[in-house]
C-alpha cells in the first residue's frame, strides 16, 4: 500500500500513518480525552450556584472574583472559560496519539508556569487577573506535573510501541 502522504514505500494496516493512527497510543489518547473531560466539567461547574459558593460575586477576571469553586478554588468567568478551552482542547486533540502527547506535556508546562506565576505574583493585586489562591496554586502544581509526566510516559510508550 502507498503512503498517500508521501506517495511512496510500504506500510501496513495496522501502522499506517504511525503518528495519525486513530488506532494506535491508545493510552495517551485516553489520557488527553479524561483530562480534557475533567477540565470541561470544571469549566461548567465554575458557572453554577452551590457548586461554585459566593456565585453572586463572580466577576470577570480578577482578583475581586470571590466565587469558590467547591467552596475552595477561586474563579472567575476568565477562569472558567480557559478550563472549558483547555477541557475542548484535550477532546479535540485526542484524536491521535501525537497531538495527545503533545496537549499534555505542553498543559503540564502551561499549568507549571501558572503555579510559579501564581507564586510569585500578589494574590491581591490586579496582577491576579485569572485569579488563583493558594488552593489553586497547589492544584496547578499537581496537575502540571500529571499531565507532564502522562504526556511524557504515555507518548513515550506509544513511540516504542509503533518500532
Amino acid at each position: 500500500m502507498t503512503d498517500p502522504r508521501t506517495g511512496h514505500g510500504r506500510t501496513t494496516p495496522g501502522n499506517a500513518y504511525a503518528g495519525t493512527n486513530p488506532a494506535g497510543g491508545a493510552a495517551v489518547r485516553n489520557a488527553a480525552r479524561i483530562v480534557g473531560a475533567v477540565f470541561l466539567l470544571v469549566g461548567v461547574l465554575g458557572f453554577i450556584p452551590g457548586i461554585t459558593t459566593n456565585y453572586d460575586q463572580l466577576s470577570f477576571a480578577g482578583p475581586q472574583s470571590e466565587a469558590l469553586l467547591l467552596g475552595i478554588f477561586q474563579v472567575s468567568i476568565l477562569h472558567n472559560i480557559v478550563h472549558l478551552l483547555f477541557g475542548v482542547a484535550g477532546l479535540a486533540l485526542s484524536k491521535d496519539a501525537r497531538s495527545a502527547a503533545s496537549y499534555l506535556v505542553v498543559g503540564g508546562v502551561v499549568y507549571l508556569a501558572l503555579f510559579v506565576y501564581g507564586l510569585a505574583v500578589d494574590l491581591q493585586s490586579d496582577a491576579n487577573f485569572v485569579p488563583f489562591n493558594d488552593a489553586d496554586n497547589y492544584l496547578h502544581l499537581v496537575l502540571g506535573l500529571g499531565m507532564l509526566a502522562l504526556g511524557l510516559v504515555l507518548g513515550k510508550k506509544d513511540t516504542a510501541d509503533r518500532r
